[in-house]
């Protein structure tokens, strides 16, 4: 199976009311866990690196191409995704890695400012093939750039999607970052309501707060790509603590990050076939 685009997997899944799951990659057990999972489901999945990702590195090469690798590998189609870009230096080293798809995020910016960063970054990513993704509707959790309590509004994001020409919007609808607990409550109306507006996929992020019941939910309501970064995060370490926990005298990473890496491959096998059943 090759590297697949975001097209392949979002539109189809926009079309039939379904969603693609999409989590953040820290580390390469996280990216073998979540394409295990994927595979183990038979359901395409996304891999995303993040802005925040790059810089505990140092360098968005690495482990973008190790990603990029394994989705070339995988039995089921693989997109590799860069997410919250907010410098056009990111996204231009992540499309020159051959990275098919980026989300441009100048939602801390004025309406206005947002319209023209975007449709320039857009019209130089499109021109090169790769998929967009943008933010309007600031979502909360990120270091007070994002304020929790702002909505989308849908005729907003119709004149932003026509402004931009953007591939597909990620909007706020109620949901966070970095969320532990999940008693997170969208609102399905106002999903609604975009999505009879926007002609372009519609993206949920801070998912991890978001009960299964409201994931369902959203998806029905017209969201197709969910991203998931601080579940999985939760998830690998735990168990990665339950591990070492066990054997005090436990020095191998192998040890204790392969059986975190099992239970992110359980989760996101779950998970990707709860959003597309």
């Amino acid at each position: 199976m090759t590297l697949a685009s975001m097209a392949e997997l979002v539109i189809p899944a926009a079309r039939d009311r379904r969603a693609v799951g999409a989590f953040n990659v820290i580390q390469l057990e996280h990216a073998e866990g979540i394409v295990a999972g994927a595979e183990r489901a038979v359901r395409p999945v996304v891999l995303q690196l993040s802005e925040n990702t790059a810089r505990y590195h140092g360098s968005l090469a690495p482990l973008t191409l190790a990603c990029l690798r394994i989705a070339a590998e995988a039995s089921v189609p693989v997109c590799v995704h860069l997410d919250h870009a907010t410098r056009r230096d990111l996204v231009e080293q992540a499309v020159e890695l051959g990275v098919p798809s980026v989300m441009i995020d100048a939602s801390g910016y004025s309406y206005e400012k947002n319209v023209a960063l975007t449709a320039e970054l857009a019209a130089w990513c499109h021109s090169r093939g790769v998929w967009v993704e943008a933010e309007l509707g600031e979502i909360g959790g990120k270091d007070g750039a994002h304020k929790p309590g702002v909505r989308t509004d849908p005729d907003d994001a119709a004149a932003f999607v026509a402004a931009t020409s953007v591939d597909a919007l990620a909007v706020a609808v109620g949901s966070s970052h970095a969320m532990l607990i999940r008693d997170a409550v969208l609102d399905d109306d106002l999903i609604a309501a975009i999505a009879a507006k926007v002609p372009v996929p519609l993206v949920l992020h801070g998912s991890s707060g978001v009960s299964e019941a409201g994931l369902r939910s959203a998806v029905a309501q017209g969201m197709s790509k969910i991203n998931i970064a601080t579940h999985l995060n939760a998830t690998l370490t735990g168990a990665v603590r339950r591990a070492l926990a066990a054997d005090e005298n436990l020095v191998d990473p192998r040890k204790y990050f392969g059986p975190g890496r099992d239970a992110v491959a359980r989760q996101v096998a779950h998970l990707v076939t709860l959003l597309a059943p």
